[in-house]
């Protein structure tokens, strides 16, 4: 996420030029070109509010045009372009639910793609999960998959699409308080995963689950694998670990949309939201404790959220399975997306033990050498 540096104490919402430097690596992401979302932006006049020119409205035009011709999934990458950063206001709210309801448009043609609702104990809020894969006959083992503070699930279409053929089950779902997820995002959110896992139980082989989960969606799954060995793996980007949690001077220069959005999320005024966080960092004897999960963790030089020592954390017991990509990029390396994601799928497969021809060739596509910067070292 990339963004106006030094900015987490502020206590104003993020303007217009840090979105508008943001909404690349978001559109990249979701395969948006790069010429369209140039012409969406160069439209928006204001970054919030519910006026014809502010943020929401201009993409929200873009998605119902895209609507109405039919064009349901394009329409969804929009929508979800609309509501981001996070729904502050009618309009980002309308742009929500369209987006959830386009990809149930989309999807209708595809009976593989289901639609999962539940609410853990404890009655504190319910989340949805888009599916693929799933049989009561013959389940496969699970691709779980969660994206950030910002990212909702409809973005993983293209991969649901592909269960079928990468021989797995695949659930992606969202952190809690993004999209339809009502749950608290507070320290029992990790929990969620696991209900989820139980729900998914008599049509997916649980037990062998890997979560593909990326930034704070990493730091859930890392979390949530402390106490339920169902999942056996984790392929990340830029989760947060340690130091993200307990490092003043890295946390002065978080961008506003980050300070925000977790704000948001866990109910913390801006300007105190990551002191009151301090507490999510993963100990030494939790650290200890994931040596036995496979991990993947692909991270950033230039990354403006969460500093490469959290990676290091990660990698400082040499009889952990690590395996670390470092590239030269931002958070989320969004340059670097047509190697980063056949390598987080490969890796989600080889630890699955499954499809070892499709998994190699992702990993020859990833470009896989041991040792170097820039190359996966195990």
């Amino acid at each position: 996420m990339r963004g106006t540096r030094g900015t987490a104490a502020c206590t104003g919402p993020p303007g217009l030029a840090e979105l508008r430097a943001l909404a690349p690596l978001h559109a990249r992401a979701q395969g948006i070109p790069a010429d369209r979302c140039r012409a969406v932006l160069s439209r928006v006049r204001s970054a919030h509010g519910e006026g014809p020119d502010a943020w929401p409205a201009v993409w929200s035009r873009a998605g119902d045009a895209l609507a109405a011709r039919g064009r349901h999934l394009d329409a969804v990458r929009h929508y979800a372009l609309a509501r981001f950063p996070h729904p502050d206001g009618p309009a980002r709210e309308r742009a929500q639910r369209l987006c959830v309801s386009s990809f149930d448009r989309w999807r209708s043609t595809r009976p593989d793609i289901g639609r999962a609702e539940i609410e853990p104990p404890g009655g504190t809020g319910r989340f949805t999960a888009w599916t693929a894969g799933l049989s009561r006959s013959a389940p496969r083992p699970l691709i779980l998959v969660c994206g950030g503070i910002v990212s909702v699930k409809e973005q993983w279409a293209p991969l649901l699409a592909r269960a079928a053929a990468l021989g797995t089950a695949v659930a992606v779902t969202e952190l809690p308080g993004v999209g339809e997820n009502t749950l608290p995002y507070d320290t029992a959110a990790p929990a969620m995963l696991g209900a989820l896992l139980d729900h998914l139980a008599d049509r997916a082989d649980v037990g062998r689950t890997h979560a593909v989960a990326l930034s704070f969606g990493g730091h859930l799954a890392l979390r949530a694998a402390l106490t339920d060995r169902r999942i056996t793996g984790v392929s990340t980007v830029g989760a947060p670990v340690r130091h993200f949690f307990r490092d003043a001077g890295q946390q002065a220069r978080i961008p506003a949309t980050t300070a925000h959005t977790l704000a948001r999320l866990t109910g913390h005024p801006p300007a105190d939201v990551l002191p009151a966080l301090r507490d999510w960092a993963l100990a030494p004897p939790e650290l200890d404790r994931l040596a036995r999960l496979p991990v993947t963790y692909v991270a950033a030089l230039r990354d403006e959220i969460v500093p490469l020592t959290d990676a290091a954390v990660l990698m400082r017991d040499p009889a952990a399975r690590r395996r670390l990509l470092v590239v030269d990029d931002a958070h989320g390396a969004p340059d670097h997306l047509g190697r980063i994601r056949p390598l987080l799928l490969g890796s989600a497969l080889r630890g699955l033990g499954v499809h070892p021809v499709r998994r190699t060739a992702l990993e020859a596509v990833a470009g896989l050498r041991r040792g170097g910067r820039g190359r996966v070292r195990t």
